[in-house]
């Protein structure tokens, strides 16, 4: 038993929708792109193929089950399942609304908004939108409210004093967000809750969540990209590029040595800000989108347990309800951020998390 409340971030986006077969061709899932990957450079380690669950389907109960057992048995007390809202539009929603609906896995969850627009980015065309995130009004935000309510209300969701947690994944860019905020907690009591206890995704330590009406942040970070490099790299330490040394460098994505910014991916926490750190077993977006992505190469699971270790003293003197430390993430296998198994490691994330976490 641990003390530290460990949450995964879990993507939906393992079963076909219509949208999707026409954007990427009938059938596309995340499996699509994960499983057609192929090694980018000598060392790259492509595919990530899945191991004890196979390429499986999130419509069918026995696997979602399935990983719920997983979750639990290695210490991951929630999944936070990806939430799409599009000005009323929801995609890729069965997963969760059978969870929802079914009352199986009998597992905690909680949900964050992903309220970032669709384009084809990843996919060399970042002029290409998919759909589009917008911000009706306050309408919208009753219809969203509503929508949620019966989530908040399940005995399996996760709370903080009582109050649903509730994460968005991009707060800068929801419009007249301490309104929107307030509101929400308003609807939250007049359904019989004490309230939210709403949290923001962001990259910066020194963010106020408070200064957008949030009650807390997840500090989730990555290297950047070729052209943000200056504030994180060095010819010594912490960044080694692989390309500099790479005959045909311009095709290759943006290389980070994870061994050498490992230290940064757990800043230290800001005094006055109430903070949860996330932490990120691997990072390997290129089954997504080729030269344009980004790979943490080297990537084991003691490095992973290393950052948790990190993230859970940083936590562990906090109130027993807000020990929280989030990993990114649980499936998200075209990113190559997963802790479910695969051939090449097997149970070794999941081994690496639970031998740190029992030490809390």
């Amino acid at each position: 038993m641990t003390n530290i409340r460990a949450i995964a971030f879990y993507l939906p986006q393992f079963h076909p929708i219509p949208e999707n077969d026409d954007w990427w061709g009938k059938g596309f899932t995340e499996w699509t792109n994960a499983a057609k990957a192929k090694p980018l450079f000598p060392g790259h380690y492509q595919p990530h193929v899945p191991a004890d669950l196979g390429f499986y389907d999130l419509r069918v109960p026995e696997t979602r089950n399935a990983q719920a057992e997983m979750a639990r048995e290695y210490g991951i007390e929630a999944f936070c399942y990806y939430h799409y809202w599009f000005g009323g539009k929801r995609l890729i929603e069965r997963p969760f609304n059978e969870v929802l609906e079914s009352g199986q896995p009998d597992f905690p969850f909680c949900l964050c908004w992903a309220n970032q627009t669709w384009t084809g980015i990843w996919h060399g065309e970042p002029n290409r939108i998919l759909i589009e995130q917008t911000y009706p009004g306050m309408d919208d935000h009753s219809n969203h409210f509503d929508y949620l309510q019966s989530a908040f209300k399940d005995k399996r969701y996760l709370c903080v004093d009582g109050k649903p947690v509730f994460v968005v994944y991009d707060p800068e860019a929801l419009p007249d967000s301490i309104n929107v905020t307030n509101f929400w907690r308003e609807r939250a009591i007049q359904i019989g809750l004490p309230g939210l206890f709403l949290m923001a995704v962001h990259n910066s330590p020194d963010w106020d969540p408070k200064s957008a009406g949030f009650d807390a942040v997840v500090i989730s970070r990555l290297p950047p990209r070729r052209k943000y490099l200056k504030e994180w790299t060095t010819w010594k330490n912490p960044l080694r590029k692989l390309k500099y040394w790479h005959a045909d460098w311009r095709k290759l994505p943006t290389i980070h040595q994870h061994l050498f910014i490992s230290d940064n991916l757990v800043p230290d926490p800001v005094s006055g800000i109430e903070s949860y750190p996330c932490v990120i077993p691997n990072w390997d977006n290129t089954p997504r989108s080729g030269q344009n992505g980004l790979v943490l190469t080297g990537s084991t699971p003691e490095l992973f347990g290393s950052n948790l270790r990190k993230a859970c003293e940083r936590v562990k003197n906090l109130p027993a309800e807000r020990r929280f430390v989030f990993i990114k993430s649980w499936n998200e296998w075209a990113e190559g951020n997963h802790l479910e198994p695969d051939l090449r490691f097997g149970h070794q994330y999941l081994e690496s998390m639970q031998e740190v976490l029992k030490d809390y």
